[in-house]
């Protein structure tokens, strides 16, 4: 494996159309939405303050704790505007499927009954429409900006389409977000300005989810517990608790302690819920478990059924195994 190449990464002023200069301080303190990311909100806003904007930013850090809300306040700063709804200098790309020959955006999908049989990824295609934007002037911003959502999902083509652009001069901005910014490439990686984002400490995570309506979360120790300092994991695993049959959650507080209940639970958790639940579940039983008898036995158990659910073993025969203790 070959290493990786340090480069430099040009930052330049950025012709704005602001009247008057913006003070660190005060383009800090539009960033105060985000908790818990000081790095970010400084290194963001001493750019906005100093016009001095990079050709390419790597927003890299955990889902839920704010990459996406930082993205839209810098671009907001930036355009001076915080309508971004169909702004013609800004370009939102994510992740498609590939439906009956037309791309579907995966948010399209996120709360449809439809289950895409391969993951979705961003293409060759939509990096050339990337290209394409960036190759044309800015029409009422400073200069132009492209987003590109979970760019670890990147296809190799698309990958290498995306090197090029970063290696040619353009009239915009090039913000990729990522939870696994390991699996981007390391030369488009390296032609990033990282800005690192951060798992909440447990005062912030509450301060988050109350902030956002949440605050009945924060009594669910499994729950906060599973999304591990994210608040938008602890959303995400709330409402996944709450699609959860109640009289089956409440039943497996604790393992059973007889054979029949073993059984029974087993065949209605394998009649009741769907793989992805299932596995869920598995996730969802390791915290609660452990917290309630502290035993890594269980622990050690759960994640062997959660290996032999994803090689595709009888789902009822692992809850069987599981819940029956043997």
């Amino acid at each position: 494996m070959s290493s990786q190449t340090t480069v430099s990464i040009p930052i330049v002023p950025t012709a704005n159309n602001r009247e008057h200069a913006v003070s660190k301080e005060r383009a800090i303190g539009e960033f105060s939405g985000l908790v818990g990311q000081s790095t970010a909100v400084s290194l963001l806003g001493g750019a906005i303050a100093t016009n001095r904007i990079a050709p390419a930013y790597l927003f890299a850090g955990v889902d839920g704790v704010g990459k996406t809300l930082a993205a839209r306040t810098f671009i907001a700063q930036l355009f001076d505007t915080h309508n971004l709804t169909n702004h013609p200098d800004l370009l939102w790309v994510e992740p498609t499927y590939l439906d009956r020959g037309e791309l579907v955006n995966q948010s399209e999908l996120a709360h449809s009954e439809v289950k895409p049989k391969s993951p979705p990824q961003i293409r060759i295609e939509q990096i050339r429409v990337v290209t394409q934007f960036l190759s044309c002037r800015a029409l009422t911003a400073p200069s132009k900006v492209v987003v590109i959502q979970d760019a670890d999902r990147m296809a190799a083509s698309a990958a290498n389409a995306l090197l090029k652009t970063l290696e040619e001069p353009t009239s915009g901005s090039i913000i990729l977000i990522s939870s696994q910014p390991q699996k981007l490439l390391p030369t488009i990686a390296s032609r990033c300005q990282a800005i690192p984002f951060h798992r909440l400490n447990g005062s912030n995570m509450i301060r988050v989810l109350e902030r956002l309506g949440n605050a009945e979360i924060t009594n669910d120790r499994a729950v906060v517990a599973l999304a591990a300092g994210s608040p938008g994991q602890a959303i995400a695993h709330y409402n996944q608790l709450q699609t959860m049959p109640k009289v089956l959650v409440e039943q497996l507080e604790l393992p059973p302690t007889n054979a029949l209940n073993a059984m029974r639970l087993a065949k209605e958790i394998d009649t009741m819920l769907d793989f992805e639940r299932q596995l869920w579940l598995l996730d969802y039983l390791q915290h609660l478990w452990w917290r309630s008898l502290g035993n890594t036995n269980w622990i050690e158990k759960l994640e062997a059924a959660k290996a032999a659910l994803l090689k595709m073993a009888s789902s009822r025969l692992v809850w069987e195994v599981l819940l029956l203790g043997n």
